[in-house]
């Protein structure tokens, strides 16, 4: 399925960086199961909840591509965003989208605004509500999301299969289960590639951190980490995996979030990127088709089955094409697949994966924690209940600590 086809903008990343221009790239996401009706409708208005801003081309720009896709295929959507709201303070937010601009529908775009959305959605009865990456629900508020997981897990492969140090790094935001659910899908690649990996994470407690980033990763590759993920909202670890490959060190890294390739064109190795538009698009024809009056069991939660997340630093290449050939040429023993190339054991779990979580998922047991705790029976298949709500640890070849709350 091809994704999303945007015109992607050129931006402009925070003062403390240089100016980045993007070159514009068109994406394209093909329409959901349920086509858009074409008929004479009452224009609705969604508003959107941003944590950063649309410029950011990571977490929110994603978002905001989403949106824009969704208002150029449904005529009947006026939409209204706003940006950089600190997570404990949408309401005041919500409450002028609702009461000054009329809005019908809100969608709340951070982990963080969780708590937020509910007492917005208790205060607004007859406002739909959607909030991304949560598991909270009531009647008029329902949740969302494109969970990247399974690509992280396959980032993990060609990672495992990269490193020369066989220390991984990862840069990470928040300790909330939807950091601990991708670093430890890619800690589980890894792991089935190189027994030997370990994954060495720096918290940065920011979203939009551009600076901690620089500083998290500079501190991950002076400590022996040669292949580095991230889930923070700019192409800065690119950025500093470039310029130590441009200066003759194998540095890598893997891109997040947006097409982020264009910012590291020799260390990006591949990456993980989201489809909102789809999912954007589907809600909104689920409210216009009343499927939302009652969303205490509504949560839209898409994967690479459902096309709402793609393995690659670009939309067309998967896998960074000057990496092909090495991955084509590094051997692993696969207890599933026997003596096999990097390269073609991540095409067999790709396809795996394209087929849904009943043919191959990466939280399938025995997986044990740092403290040797078994956190997923031999045999089983992570709940999702698990995944989104419960999992709060790291896992076996974790080589850095819990963060203390």
């Amino acid at each position: 399925m091809k994704k999303i086809k945007m015109i992607l903008l050129a931006s402009v990343m925070l003062a403390t960086m240089m100016f980045v221009s993007c070159a514009k790239k068109e994406v394209v996401a093909e329409k959901p199961a349920e086509a858009a009706p074409t008929m004479e409708m009452e224009k609705i208005k969604a508003g959107f909840v941003y944590i950063g801003p649309a410029g950011d081309f990571g977490w929110t720009y994603a978002h905001d591509q989403g949106r824009i896709y969704a208002e150029t295929k449904l005529p009947w959507l006026e939409t209204i965003t706003v940006e950089s709201v600190p997570e404990g303070d949408a309401v005041r937010f919500i409450d002028r989208m609702v009461q000054e601009q009329k809005c019908d529908i809100i969608f709340t775009t951070s982990f963080g605004y969780m708590d937020d959305t509910v007492k917005a959605a208790e205060k607004y009865p007859d406002v739909a509500f959607f909030h991304a990456s949560g598991f909270k629900r009531s009647t008029n508020m329902g949740t969302y999301m494109g969970d990247m997981y399974q690509i992280y897990y396959l980032n993990g492969l060609i990672a495992a299969a990269m490193s020369k140090t066989d220390k991984l790094g990862y840069i990470a935001a928040f300790p909330i289960p939807e950091l601990f659910r991708h670093m430890n899908a890619f800690a589980l690649g890894a792991k089935e590639i190189n027994p030997n990996a370990t994954v060495n994470v720096k918290w940065i407690y920011a979203w939009y951190g551009p600076d901690k980033a620089r500083e998290a990763a500079e501190a991950l590759i002076s400590e022996g980490c040669d292949v580095l993920g991230f889930t923070e909202d700019t192409p800065t670890v690119v950025e500093v995996a470039q310029e130590h490959y441009e200066k003759g060190e194998e540095i890598y890294a893997l891109s997040h979030y947006s097409p982020m390739q264009i910012y590291g064109e020799d260390a990006v190795l591949t990456g993980q990127l989201t489809d909102w538009g789809v999912l954007y698009e589907q809600m909104l024809i689920d409210y216009k088709a009343g499927k939302t009056s009652d969303m205490t069991n509504y949560d839209l939660l898409w994967l690479m089955k459902e096309n709402a997340v793609e393995l690659g630093g670009t939309w067309e290449d998967i896998i960074n094409p000057k990496y092909v050939e090495t991955l084509k040429g590094i051997k692993v023993d696969s207890a599933d697949f026997g003596n096999i190339s990097v390269y073609d054991l991540v095409m067999k779990r790709y396809n795996q994966m394209k087929g849904g979580r009943d043919v191959f998922d990466p939280f399938t047991g025995p997986i044990y924690d740092q403290e040797g705790n078994m956190t997923v029976a031999e045999g089983e298949v992570a709940s999702i209940g698990h995944l989104f709500a419960e999992m709060m640890y790291q896992v076996d070849n974790f080589v850095s600590p819990l963060p203390q709350n």
